[in-house]
């Protein structure tokens, strides 16, 4: 869940159908064919086959607007394949699973051995009708209320010729996946959520208990929270975690003695204005100014927390910026962190959270006071408010945030630094499994599905879908990258 815009195929053939057990509408032809899956950076291809099926925008209106949902299955590599696959769904709200799979297929692997695996870009993302919106979600968000308004019904206006947003939420998402699972074949799937795909997975599962035979959710939002009065408490949470890691670290405690002071002492300086960088783009290599302030700060502490291997350098940059008033290597993580995070559809984000989240927020879950001495303030939160003023609210099904009650075996990853899901919001989750298991991975942070030996686990999971027998003995060697004490790397 995010503030900014951060998150085919080797045979072709007429897939076969199988009747919908959903809400008695039928599946519609599904036809695959070659193509390939491309890393948002270009880095990788992965092969696979995709195709299109043809919804309704309104699935209680076959008369209605028809879109198109994006379908990609990577096909099992064993011939003996086993018959259940696993859907991956992805976070954001409003990242395509295409794009997500792409720069993660290689956790898979293990999986992909055996079973095939299937991308849905939920409606509203990917090439699923995509709903974004031009800007920058980040000035969006700091603006005036008048400006965010304005902003937001212009984005609507350029909506509406193709879209009705108000059918894009999670509950219309499920009948989606199940159009899909039917139309694919599949008499029982997997389900891997990851952030706000662990919410899809849930909710898949309350709709459609026998349709599922495992679920493994990484990141996990509990069905009964409303996402976004905690999200700055949270982030805050997770940077002192990681800092306080520091101080614990010999050579990294040798190096910065006080990496707490040197947060606290970079905004307080930065508050007094921002200051002006020269530094090479990241992609062109030519010089350029960036102004770094506050706003700027905060997009580097939060999304760099999201991952141990980019939270190893904050103490680095956070004391040059303090001892040194060298802001040039927060400044470049800013760069790269704001080129690589822009795949989140804000239509569809905004279409989840104005009808998911904020009409639940309580008016007592918000404390200015507390928000206020974050890194991050309320500005998130007040810019939400705003912002689902003007956006419509969606179908949202009456149970949606009722704690969940089921037998599907679920196993549930938590990091133990997670700036957005801590590993106490999965402890809220379990109850709604009658077998679950929890592993929490000290020093990590949003997502542990690229853990070391995290893909043997997830493949014997699967394998055997009895959480507690499972063997994860492997992760307990697992350990975050360690701190940077120069540009050269970690201490020898």
């Amino acid at each position: 869940m995010n503030r900014i815009s951060i998150a085919g195929v080797l045979a072709a053939g007429l897939v076969s159908l199988a009747p919908l057990a959903c809400d008695g509408a039928q599946p519609g032809a599904l036809t695959l064919s070659a193509c390939e899956l491309e890393h948002p950076q270009r880095r990788t291809v992965v092969p696979a086959e995709c195709g299109v099926l043809q919804v309704a925008e309104n699935p209680d209106d076959p008369r209605s607007r028809k879109i198109a949902l994006h379908v990609a299955r990577v096909p099992a590599i064993s011939r003996r394949k086993l018959p259940d696959p696993l859907f991956v769904l992805a976070g954001g709200p409003g990242q395509a699973a295409s794009t997500f799979y792409a720069t993660v297929a290689g956790a898979f692997a293990r999986i992909n051995r055996d079973r095939d695996i299937v991308l849905i870009d939920q409606r509203g993302t990917g090439a699923s009708n995509l709903l974004d919106c031009p800007g920058d979600e980040e000035s969006l968000y700091r603006a005036a209320d008048a400006r965010i308004q304005s902003d937001t019904r212009t984005c609507l206006a350029g909506l509406a010729a193709r879209a009705s947003v108000a059918y894009y939420t999670t509950s219309v998402a499920v009948r989606d996946l199940e159009r899909v699972r039917a139309a694919l074949g599949y008499r029982v799937i997997d389900l891997y959520g990851v952030s706000y795909g662990t919410r899809v997975a849930q909710h898949y599962i309350r709709r459609y208990p026998d349709n599922v035979r495992a679920v493994i959710l990484d990141g996990v939002l509990p069905p009964t929270l409303a996402i976004g009065p905690a999200v700055a408490l949270d982030a805050e949470a997770a940077l002192r975690a990681i800092l306080a890691r520091c101080v614990a670290d010999p050579p990294c405690h040798e190096h910065f003695a006080d990496p707490v002071a040197d947060y606290l002492g970079v905004r307080a300086a930065l508050e007094k204005g921002a200051v002006s960088v020269r530094l090479p783009d990241p992609v062109t290599g030519e010089q350029r100014w960036l102004e770094f302030g506050p706003d700027q700060l905060a997009m580097v502490l939060r999304l760099a927390s999201y991952s141990a291997d980019y939270s190893a350098l904050l103490p680095l940059m956070l004391h040059a910026a303090h001892a040194k008033a060298d802001y040039t290597q927060l400044a470049a993580q800013f760069s790269l962190i704001d080129r690589s995070f822009g795949d989140i559809a804000t239509g569809m984000h905004n279409s989840v959270v104005c009808t998911e989240d904020v009409p639940f927020y309580a008016p007592t879950a918000l404390d200015p006071a507390r928000l206020a001495a974050t890194f991050m303030g309320a500005s998130q939160v007040e810019g939400l408010r705003s912002v689902c003023a003007v956006w419509p609210r969606g179908p949202l099904d009456a149970d949606f945030h009722a704690p969940l009650n089921t037998r599907v075996p679920a196993l549930l990853l938590s990091g133990g630094d997670d700036p957005v899901t801590p590993a106490a919001y999965a402890q809220q989750a379990a109850p709604g499994f009658a077998r679950s298991r929890q592993i929490v991975l000290p020093g990590f942070g949003h997502g542990q599905l690229t853990a070391p030996c995290m893909g043997r686990v997830l493949a014997r999971f699967l394998d055997t879908p009895d959480p507690a027998a499972l063997d994860a003995g492997c992760l307990m060697n697992a350990r975050p990258m360690p701190f940077f004490v120069t540009l050269s790397g970690p201490a020898p």
